[in-house]
């Protein structure tokens, strides 16, 4: 490459002067994390040599040391990190390090497919060395190349990539510190970060000082220890590493299996949010080792709908050479994958059982992802349904089993009313009916659920029914309040139908009196295969082939607007009501939260109507 093209200065693939900002005076409350990072960075750099290294042993280069090593400087005021791990190329330099993550958006999943394969490399995190840093070099030769490089940038907004001198295999990091960093180059800072962030590391973490260098972390790897001698600070420390935040895990996993297959488990179910947490992708961010040897950390050891959980799983009877492809069909991956999800879901309910606060905590934040696993598995589906929770007419958080155990003396089914927001789900007319005969309904308002109620079979028993889909089949519960009237069919109802279904014409499917309306004067369901919620999500995804279909508008035969519509139709004939079909029609649609149809018309018959009211 030459020093011309180089040296010019690129810019970063984010919007960094904001980025880098945030970074120094927001992400991180405390500057230490920004070591942490780069301690992490280098070990996974580490651990992919020692990986790459099983079937290609000349990468090593006659030097098997897999080490870190800490160099601080106080007359140069510079802090330098080094590895002796994979290294990258000058184009892996340009790609990892100057595309800058964009939490939580599309733009950074998309970036991340071409991510190199290195649990977290050069992440957000590493971009915390500006906290400290006012400029960063990272000199870095790959194994097995000759080329060396170097990345530099002062976090304003460019970088630059040149060619570099003669360097060992990997990767050294020079941070030129800020004056009020200085504290960073005294050895007890060094180690008092190390001890509280990175000690459990499995390499040697070398602090290099004038008489020679030493070892500061102990090296062990926390997942192989018993479960006893774990203490709580430990597994934040670990997690922290694993989930780049200083939050303590809501739920910690740690136990080793034995039998067929051994192997140890540690995992954690996070108490806030991963900003990749609706990544397109669904990956799984559990790491998988054999014999304390990482192996990947894409090996899908839980299904996507627990993508959220962190953590190590290391196996002790799979070869050290088994590559990524051979992951999916192996057997003992499938077996172990099965086990730990099983248990995984057994550890969600039991804490749902005997820590109501802290299971209501990590399902306000992952309920919409684990409900997943109604779709897509099957085979757990009753296990699911003991740790999901739902929101209903009469309860906040309620279980199925709960939900069953208070059905009424004659109901048939499980109600549920699907929307897209909880306030549309609660003040929807369809309740009404269900509300009159103290029947619960479960309000269902995440996207999945429009999904998973069609395919499960059913709870205990019990089909579910959706209450804004077919007729209502309430005339089995009465009502109650017995001496309240009931919707009645009169043959000035029947008549109004007839009326409002030539005005409305195609726009309707059909129109009816309804069972299920109490207080409003109408509302709209669907007749077809799916509810209006499904056909709404389905019409929005492209090449989806499905539109959202006519509806069946229902109308209230007790409401006095309804009972005044059919005397104005006895009175006057049908051209008195066609202008009142359409609004009510209208009406129903937005207390649906849509759009209507003709807007303009709406407005022009609203007018017609209220100038003859008060004209």
């Amino acid at each position: 490459m030459s020093k011309d093209n180089t040296s010019k200065p690129q810019e970063f693939q984010a919007e960094v002067g904001k980025l880098l900002h945030m970074m120094v005076h927001s992400v991180y409350s405390d500057r230490d994390v920004f070591l942490r990072e780069l301690i992490s960075n280098s070990s996974d750099a580490l651990d992919k040599l020692r990986y790459e290294a099983i079937a290609k042993p000349e990468l090593l280069e006659q030097d098997a040391r897999l080490e870190l090593r800490i160099t601080p400087d106080k007359a140069a005021k510079t802090l330098t990190i080094t590895d002796s791990g994979i290294g990258m190329s000058a184009k892996e330099l340009t790609d990892n390090l100057g595309t800058i993550a964009r939490s939580g958006t599309q733009a950074f999943a998309a970036k991340a497919k071409d991510a190199p394969e290195l649990i977290g490399q050069f992440g957000v995190g590493f971009y915390a060395a500006f906290m400290v840093a006012k400029e960063v070099e990272v000199f870095s030769r790959k194994a097995g190349a000759k080329a060396c490089n170097v990345w530099r940038s002062k976090g304003e907004g460019t970088f630059t990539v040149d060619e570099a001198e003669k360097l060992e295999r990997g990767t050294r990091i020079v941070l030129h510190l800020r004056d009020d960093a200085a504290d960073y180059l005294e050895a007890w800072k060094i180690e008092e970060v190390v001890k509280t962030y990175s000690d459990h590391i499995t390499h040697p973490i070398m602090l290099v000082e004038e008489g020679g260098s030493r070892q500061i972390n102990s090296a062990s790897a926390i997942w192989m220890q018993p479960k006893a001698k774990v203490t709580a600070e430990q597994h934040k420390e670990f997690f922290g590493t694993l989930s780049h935040t200083s939050e303590a895990p809501a739920l910690t996993i740690h136990y080793r299996a034995e039998g067929k297959q051994e192997y140890n488990v540690l995992l954690y179910v996070p108490g806030e949010r991963p900003f990749d947490l609706y990544d397109p992708e669904r990956k799984g961010r559990q790491k998988l080792y054999v014999k304390r040897v990482f192996i990947a950390d894409d090996a899908a050891l839980l299904p996507p709908y627990l993508r959220f959980v962190r953590g190590v799983i290391d196996s002790s009877d799979m070869p050290l050479n088994i590559s990524r492809e051979m992951l999916q069909n192996n057997p003992d991956v499938a077996a172990i994958r099965k086990a730990v999800t099983n248990r995984v879901l057994q550890e969600l309910k039991k804490l749902g059982e005997s820590d109501t606060a802290t299971f209501a905590k990590i399902w306000e934040t992952f309920g919409p992802v684990i409900k997943e696993g109604l779709y897509e598995d099957w085979e757990r589906r009753d296990a699911l349904f003991e740790v999901c929770r739902f929101k209903s007419t009469t309860r906040d958080s309620v279980t199925l089993k709960d939900y069953a155990a208070g059905l009424k003396e004659s109901q048939t089914a499980i109600y549920y009313l699907t929307a897209e927001d909880a306030a549309k789900a609660a003040a929807s007319p369809q309740l009404e009916g269900y509300k009159s005969r103290g029947i619960e309904v479960l309000l269902l308002t995440d996207p999945v659920d429009a999904f998973w109620v069609r395919t499960a079979m059913g709870f205990e028993g019990k089909p579910f029914k959706s209450v804004s889909q077919g007729a209502a089949d309430l005339d089995g519960i009465k009502p109650a309040d017995e001496k309240k009237d009931e919707p009645k069919d009169t043959p000035e109802t029947a008549t109004l139908i007839t009326a409002f279904k030539q005005a409305l014409g195609a726009r309707v499917s059909d129109v009816r009196a309804s069972k299920r309306l109490t207080e409003s004067a109408c509302c709209i369901v669907n007749d077809g295969q799916m509810d209006r919620t499904l056909e709404k999500l389905l019409s929005r995804q492209k090449d989806s082939g499905v539109s959202v279909s006519a509806p069946v508008l229902e109308i209230n035969p007790s409401h006095g607007l309804i009972k005044a519509l059919g005397a104005a139709l006895k009175a006057k004939g049908a051209s008195a009501v066609e202008d009142a079909a359409h609004l009510l029609l209208d009406q129903a649609t937005m207390m649906e939260g849509e759009v209507v149809q003709d807007p303009a018309a709406f407005a022009r018959r609203l007018d017609a109507i209220m100038a003859k009211a008060f004209g």
